[in-house]
């Protein structure tokens, strides 16, 4: 039986990598790309490794405290890069540098 720690990291890393796809997407359609260009590379590499951290655990991986470990510090470099973007009015950024903080401290709480 799973523990509810690995269930709450999980549901996360999802709602993370799915916010971190809608973001990258919104921010391909914003007037100045180039300026988002950071904010979409963080983007697509924390979505990829949110989803591979929920697979690895929702499989029992052994090593899911090491992947969650390098996801937690990928999410915070996402959500920082996002949250400059929050800032400047994009909604999108910052409901993904919110998703990216709570998977922060799920993935902190696997990885410790």
């Amino acid at each position: 039986m799973m523990d509810q720690k690995f269930r709450n990291c999980i549901e996360a890393c999802l709602a993370c990598g799915i916010a971190c796809n809608k973001c990258a997407t919104e921010c391909l359609n914003e007037d100045d790309i180039k300026m988002l260009a950071r904010c979409i590379q963080l983007d697509r590499q924390c979505s990829v490794i949110c989803f591979a951290a929920a697979n690895l655990m929702s499989i029992g991986g052994e090593h899911a405290s090491h992947l969650c470990a390098e996801c937690a510090e990928i999410c915070r470099a996402c959500a920082e890069e996002c949250e400059k973007h929050a800032a400047m009015g994009m909604d999108h950024c910052k409901e993904c540098a919110e998703a990216c903080r709570k998977c922060t401290e799920a993935c902190e709480a696997i990885a410790s």
